[in-house]
């Protein structure tokens, strides 16, 4: 059975892609990169098979201890392969898990081109800052990035039959679509075998943190206020921690690389007053949300004001997982007592100013006027409500069909 028949129809560009890359004559390193439990081994996995080359798979998160001698013995394995078929992949998971990885990875792969081994490689890492970092100071020039983002609304119904409150509420995991039914064993799924191995071995096990608690608590803060303006200094406040904002915004910046949580920055013609701007908090997955706040859907379906912020953060969470792909650019503008919800601009500097309609009890005042004015040129959508584009066609539709 091919690996088209084998994953959902929303995952199969990703795994073409990769496939139409492995049977390319011309070699880069291929990097799949992604926040865990999106698909990413599946995929390489499928891909593997249906290229009908000899491959390598193996992975660097085991218990034993995995450093560049066994990463260059398993190189050595795939040259064998490579030598006698003509052509072979090795596929390495949890890459940025090896001590030095990407300095290995550079000498065997610079190795191989002396030699003109045909020898393809693909690596797989949960830790896209750690291996951004290391692609950049190592492996410059060689190497292509394949980015898998969380799961889309679309994916979950026709896998799973979520529907739109199901994945407005339970986000976006496929690991855990099977425990809805439990909402107690289904949380303690997602804060224990998704926050926690994100947190704990995709930012805290891989970088330098002064404060751990601190980057935990701005990460529950995070899911509390998704969808909100909070400065740095406020966020100190809430979090009642003496630290900086410089380390603040590093720790945001973290928690976005594992595919967590993020600061949108606001909408301004000016790059310094862009950067310098209070973050609009975002998650990536509304799972997050729920699993951290412990609430049952029943009480937040019930709930106009919590389920409004439940809309606007789906929606978000669907911006910033196309903007992880480079499809576009994710803002938020505020001027005065005017406001949107989220500015996208694409590679071709097109605006669109999107205002969510959530069915808040008290509605703030629409901004969409004001920016249409403020920047002529761009483009307002209204996304629910009974006068905007319906929010499960939103989340299903291509950024074409809404952003050209």
């Amino acid at each position: 059975m091919s690996m088209t028949a084998d994953i959902p129809e929303y995952r199969r560009p990703y795994a073409r892609t990769l496939l139409d890359r492995l049977r390319e004559p011309r070699r880069y390193i291929q990097v799949i990169s992604g926040p865990r439990q999106v698909g990413k081994t599946t995929l390489v996995r499928q891909a593997l098979v249906d290229s009908g080359l000899p491959y390598v798979f193996v992975s660097a998160d085991e218990p034993t201890l995995r450093d560049s001698a066994w990463l260059s013995a398993q190189w050595e394995r795939a040259r064998i392969d490579a030598r006698r078929d003509g052509r072979a992949v090795l596929a390495v998971d949890e890459v940025h898990k090896i001590t030095g990885w990407s300095e290995t990875v550079k000498r065997l792969w610079d190795e191989d081109a002396s030699e003109g081994l045909p020898l393809h490689v693909v690596l797989l890492g949960s830790a896209p800052v750690v291996i951004g970092h290391g692609l950049s100071e190592s492996l410059a020039g060689r190497f292509e990035v394949i980015r898998i983002p969380h799961w889309s609304y679309g994916e979950m119904a026709d896998s799973f039959g979520f529907d739109l409150d199901a994945y407005i509420y339970f986000g976006a995991y496929p690991g855990a679509a099977a425990l809805i039914s439990d909402e107690s064993r289904w949380r303690a799924y997602v804060l224990d075998s998704l926050i926690e191995t994100a947190i704990s071995r995709d930012v805290l096990l891989l970088q330098r943190i002064e404060k751990p608690a601190l980057l935990r608590r701005l990460f529950e803060l995070g899911c509390a206020y998704s969808g909100q303006v909070l400065s740095y200094t406020k966020m100190l406040g809430q979090l009642q921690d003496a630290g900086n904002t410089v380390t603040l915004a590093h720790y945001l910046h973290l928690l976005a690389g594992a595919g967590l949580l993020c600061g949108l920055s606001k909408h301004s013609g000016d790059i310094a007053r862009k950067r310098g701007s209070s973050p609009k908090l975002q998650v990536f997955n509304t799972a997050l949300i729920s699993a951290v706040e412990g609430r049952s859907f029943a009480s937040v379906r019930s709930d106009g004001e919590a389920w409004g912020r439940r809309v606007e953060s789906v929606v978000g969470a669907h911006l910033v997982n196309l903007a992880y792909l480079g499809l576009l650019e994710v803002l938020w503008w505020r001027d005065g007592n005017d406001e949107v919800d989220f500015v996208v601009r694409d590679g071709d500097r097109r605006l669109v100013a999107i205002e969510v309609k959530s069915g808040m009890a008290r509605p703030r005042r629409s901004g969409l006027d004001a920016f249409l004015k403020r920047f002529p040129g761009s483009r307002a959508l209204i996304v629910g409500g009974v006068d905007g584009i319906p929010l499960a066609e939103f989340l299903q539709a291509g950024v074409v069909e809404w952003l050209g």
